[in-house]
């Protein structure tokens, strides 16, 4: 099977080489262009424990590995690493259901994904013969720059960039990626927004592509969901989700379900697509936005428009106005009219908006639907949730549980809602949701919330108060390109 770009069907690769060059030749992102010559049993997989799930439903997507390749890639990713043996355990939570995507080594839904990337990669290199070191070039809004560090850090032949907005991520979320260890990765702070740096990533590729020599030998890749091979693992947490609705017989199988998912950059809800395509019974995949919606407004009214305000919330990992996943969604609703594509990604990029036509709106529609939620319901929600449940909710998953309140009033059928990140990455915020002063410093909010919560601390969040700053660079966006291209350059970091 053929990946192919997104903005030119003349471009395409394998599974393997799609992964190792992470974005294609034009800008586009590799594609599947056809979901029916995907050969899967979607019913047995709901037989299956977690990690066998993941082996059949990644080497159905990626079948230049064979089963027992993938077999055992996905035992080198999981096994030991998260907190449960499930992965991504399920929880009911009142009158819908929890997906706790945050039991990882990082305590977020990435690292479903980044445990398995660094092992797809370590093998499309020896499956295609590539003797080059592969460097990773990362934009994050959060959780992605810290997951993808935990990853490939110290991984042989391959090094790791990861570029997040300066004072635009949590105090967790920033001690975590500054003291990663490790003699491949580099950290950055850049002086602007994640499309600021997700804009610089990309325009790197571009310059690295006119200047090859500038690499030193080296090639360049991705970890962000631009990458089919980090994107293909999230699609295995949907059909986990239900399976274990069959199994508690809260559903039949054949029963339709619905999943609620906060996201930015249209990856995550996009794996949930990717599911329905392979066969499962999604009746409505809603898409949770929080001040900065532009997918919600795009998703009702079929116009993107990146020219607006950009709100620095309380769910800083949606913090982002150009959703660089969604341009897979229109490839997939165009009927694979890459032209139509590369026009549309033209105009987001010379006139800052497009318009989509409204036939293929009519089709979004039938599949998607979507809300927002500012900070204030955002608080609400994990306020209520906790007092009426007990549940502690981080701000993404608050968003989500507030947008699912009204689709809850109509929806007849199980409505999943998508938890995205442990409370105790934002435990200042969630404090303060709570009706609790937060300490000053953000580290002791994690002892105040374990206090107040009776949870404990995750295990990887514990010591990073003490941990040592091991990345202090600070960059301004415009300088992105040039560091980037001489770090990758060099041949130790």
């Amino acid at each position: 099977m053929l990946y192919q770009s997104t903005r030119n069907k003349n471009y395409t690769a394998t599974g393997p080489e799609a992964i190792l060059q992470g974005i294609a030749p034009d800008g586009g992102l590799y594609m599947i262009s056809d979901f029916s010559d995907i050969k899967l049993d979607w019913k047995e997989l709901l037989e299956l424990d977690t990690i066998p799930m993941a082996a059949k439903i990644l080497q159905a997507l990626l079948p230049d590995f064979s089963p027992e390749e993938m077999d055992e890639l996905a035992k080198k990713a999981y096994c030991g690493k998260f907190e449960t043996d499930d992965l991504t355990p399920l929880a009911q939570v009142g009158d819908r259901y929890i997906l706790e995507l945050f039991r990882g080594p990082t305590s977020a839904f990435k690292d479903v994904a980044l445990s398995m990337l660094p092992q797809l990669m370590t093998a499309s290199r020896k499956k295609t013969g590539m003797k080059e070191d592969i460097v990773i070039l990362t934009a994050t809004s959060g959780d992605t720059g810290k997951a993808a560090l935990e990853g490939f850090h110290d991984v042989e032949g391959i090094k790791i960039m990861v570029f997040f907005p300066n004072n635009g991520v949590s105090a967790v979320q920033q001690a975590q990626m500054v003291t990663q260890t490790g003699n491949n990765v580099a950290v950055a702070a850049i002086n602007g927004n994640f499309d600021d740096a997700q804009t610089g990533v990309k325009k790197t590729f571009a310059a690295a592509a006119e200047n090859s020599t500038a690499l030193n030998g080296s090639v360049l890749s991705s970890a962000n969901s631009i990458n089919i091979g980090r994107l293909a693992p999230q699609v295995v947490y949907y059909f986990k989700s239900y399976a274990d609705l069959v199994r508690e017989e809260v559903i039949k199988v054949g029963d339709k379900v619905s999943f609620v998912v906060p996201t930015g950059n249209f990856g995550d809800i996009l794996a949930g697509y990717f599911a329905k395509k392979l066969g499962l019974p999604v009746e409505k995949l809603i898409c949770a936005s929080n001040e900065n919606k532009v997918l919600t407004d795009f998703l009702n009214e079929g116009i993107y428009d990146r020219q607006r305000p950009f709100y620095k919330t309380t769910s800083p990992s949606m913090d982002i106005l150009v959703s660089s996943n969604l341009e897979r969604l229109l490839f997939m609703m165009s009927d694979c009219d890459s032209e139509l594509v590369a026009s549309l990604m033209k105009q987001l990029n010379e006139e800052g908006k497009y318009r989509v036509p409204a036939e293929m709106l009519t089709k979004i529609q039938a599949e998607f639907g979507a809300g927002f939620c500012d900070d204030q319901k955002t608080a609400v929600a994990i306020r209520k949730v906790w007092e009426k449940y007990g549940y502690l909710m981080d701000t993404h998953t608050a968003v989500a549980w507030a947008v699912s309140e009204e689709y809850k009033k109509t929806a007849k059928e199980p409505v999943i809602v998508l938890s995205t990140a442990s409370p105790f990455k934002f435990p200042h915020a969630v404090l303060s949701a709570l009706g609790e002063t937060p300490a000053e410093n953000e580290f002791d909010c994690l002892t105040q919330l374990s206090e107040i919560s009776n949870l404990p601390i995750p295990k990887n969040l514990s010591g990073l108060k003490d941990a040592k700053v091991l990345h202090d660079t600070v960059i301004d966006k415009e300088e992105l390109i040039d560091f980037a291209l001489n770090k990758a350059g060099q041949a130790k970091w």
